[in-house]
């Protein structure tokens, strides 16, 4: 039986702690989140890494990245995926060293898109060099789609640099962000349509109100799904997600039901191809 990758972003760069209690923004909740999620049929965890002591910020202090790639991969057994897109504000540079921290995986964004109010800045040469990186690294890509042309730039870098380590391609296609490509299931069905023949797998992601339709219509598309706090705050109208195993729950529910159930850690490792850095 085919079976559904589950991705859970848990917190991301925009939400402030003031504004969500609880979501999970110190090691302590990320590591409680990832050990919840795994056990709700998440395979995967995006990562996107606060700083407590400075009003729970975004940051990409390196040592608090070693230390949560880490204790997650000695609390659990998902793949470990670090955001390379930080908040909108980190620089280019400091972006790039993600990879240090030695994590399973990376996102790596396809293009620069209107960002809410800002500006999401991904020129082709940063997207080049963490391409590159990556490779020599062994660290395996996740492609984020936030729009049709950045298909393109997908073609575009696996033309240039190869097909990137451990030889699978896989995207994530980001609908529903104001100024990307809407959560419409017309929109995400144009994507695939147009996705390389290199992609292996694809996952969805709807910001918001988009959520579900969008589950609903990768899962029947046979792609992958994404979900989290990072993307949805509300389980329901009026109705607050309290714990990202919410979420997870959810998801889970619906691929089980479309007898696609949640892939297995180890199913989740085969199908993207990661270098193996568990050492228990």
């Amino acid at each position: 039986m085919a079976s559904t990758l589950i991705t859970v972003a848990p917190t991301g760069a925009e939400t402030a702690k003031t504004d969500f209690p609880q979501l999970p923004t110190t090691l302590e909740e990320v590591v409680e989140t990832a050990v919840a999620c795994e056990q709700a049929g998440a395979g995967l965890i995006h990562v996107h890494v606060r700083d407590p002591e400075a009003g729970h910020t975004p940051t990409l202090d390196p040592t608090r990245l070693k230390d949560t790639v880490q204790a997650l991969r000695e609390a659990t057994d998902l793949v470990i995926q670090l955001s390379t897109g930080g908040s909108v504000r980190d620089p280019l540079e400091s972006r790039l060293t993600v990879l240090d921290a030695e994590p399973d995986s990376c996102s790596l964004t396809c293009g620069t898109v209107n960002f809410g109010d800002d500006v999401f800045l991904n020129p082709y040469p940063f997207m080049s060099d963490l391409y590159v990186q990556a490779q020599e690294r062994e660290v395996v890509p996740e492609f984020e789609l936030f729009d049709l042309g950045h298909v393109a730039a997908l073609r575009r870098l696996i033309d240039q640099h190869g097909l990137p380590y451990g030889g699978q391609v896989h995207v994530d296609f980001v609908t529903g962000m104001p100024g990307g490509m809407p959560g419409t299931v017309a929109a995400l069905a144009a994507g695939v349509q147009a996705l390389p023949e290199e992609v292996t797998s694809w996952s969805a992601t709807g910001i918001g109100r988009a959520h579900l339709p969008i589950a609903a219509a990768a899962l029947a598309m046979g792609g992958h799904l994404r979900v989290g706090m990072e993307d949805n705050l509300m389980y329901a109208r009026g109705q607050q997600v309290q714990h990202n195993a919410e979420l997870v729950e959810r998801a889970a529910g619906l691929a089980t039901t479309m007898q696609r159930p949640p892939m297995s850690t180890q199913g989740v490792r085969a199908l993207l191809g990661v270098k193996d850095r568990r050492t228990r």
